[in-house]
């Protein structure tokens, strides 16, 4: 048996699906870290008359979130400095895992009233409180026949 013929084996034995994909993830995770704020967590609920968007984005100052309507899309936008960038504070450092950087995601808006977008801040959690569009009912009528 040739060495290309080789297949990986699974600590029980088990033939697996060698993938050389994940290798290289594993090695770009190895490398560059995890960024688990790259995408922030949203929960959106029907509240009956409105929808509510809460997303988490603890640690960051209200100054720096920014929301954006573009035609029926809006985008949050936060972004977080790196202490560990102040020339006063690295040689302080000890470890620095906290993450930084810019994150942004976008929503769909066209069941929303987008002028009446209401938006709150507190202890970490966004809330946005979204307006539905009234809903266009065809009116009944009778056609007449000539």
């Amino acid at each position: 048996m040739a060495m290309f013929d080789m297949m990986p084996f699974a600590r029980r034995g088990a033939v697996t699906n060698y993938n050389p994909f994940r290798d290289f993830e594993n090695m770009e995770r190895q490398f560059f870290g995890t960024n688990n704020l790259a995408e922030f967590k949203t929960d959106i609920l029907d509240q009956g008359d409105h929808y509510e968007l809460r997303a988490d984005l603890p640690g960051f100052k209200k100054e720096d979130i920014n929301l954006s309507l573009d035609d029926n899309t809006l985008t949050i936008n936060a972004e977080r400095h790196s202490e560990w960038e102040d020339k006063d504070k690295q040689g302080s450092f000890v470890r620095c895992e906290r993450s930084y950087g810019s994150y942004s995601r976008s929503y769909d808006m066209t069941e929303v009233q987008t002028e009446n977008i209401e938006a709150a801040y507190d202890n970490g959690v966004l809330t946005l409180k979204l307006p539905k569009k009234a809903e266009s009912v065809p009116a009944a009528r009778r056609i007449e026949i000539r």
